[in-house]
Parts: C-alpha cells; sequence; structure tokens
C-alpha cells in the first residue's frame, strides 16, 4: 500500500493564507461604500452626541462634587 505524502507546511500555510485573501477580496467587492455627505453627516452627529454627553457626565459629576463637599460640611 502506498503511503499518502502529507503537503509542505510551508505550502499548506501558503495555500490558506492566498484563500484567505482571495475570501477577503471577493467579500470587499460587496461593499457599498458610503458617500461623502453621509461621512460628513454621520461625523457631525457622533461629535455632537460625544459633546452632549460630555456636558451631561460633567454636570452629573459637578453635581455629586458638591453633594459630598455638603455632606462633608454637615459632618465637621
Amino acid at each position: 500500500m502506498a503511503e499518502v505524502k502529507k503537503e509542505n507546511w510551508f505550502k499548506r500555510r501558503w495555500n490558506g493564507l492566498t484563500k484567505w485573501f482571495r475570501g477577503m477580496k471577493s467579500e470587499l467587492k460587496k461593499v457599498v461604500w458610503p458617500t461623502w455627505s453621509q461621512v460628513l453627516n454621520n461625523t457631525l452627529v457622533v461629535i455632537v452626541v460625544s459633546i452632549i454627553f460630555a456636558v451631561v457626565i460633567g454636570l452629573i459629576d459637578y453635581l455629586a462634587y458638591k453633594g459630598i463637599v455638603a455632606l462633608l460640611d454637615l459632618i465637621r
């Protein structure tokens, strides 16, 4: 009975890598890229929401600080 020779490790890795790149290329062809106006609009939304959250978190932090200071003043 003839032995079946195993493929070289490097050849297996190379074949796997080339298969992965071919698959990635075919998937990237399916991507629908946004228009420049969509990118600009989404960027502005992210900036505005980030600013709003920063103000809200800053306000909560300030009120918590003032509350702790008021409680400490009551103890002293």
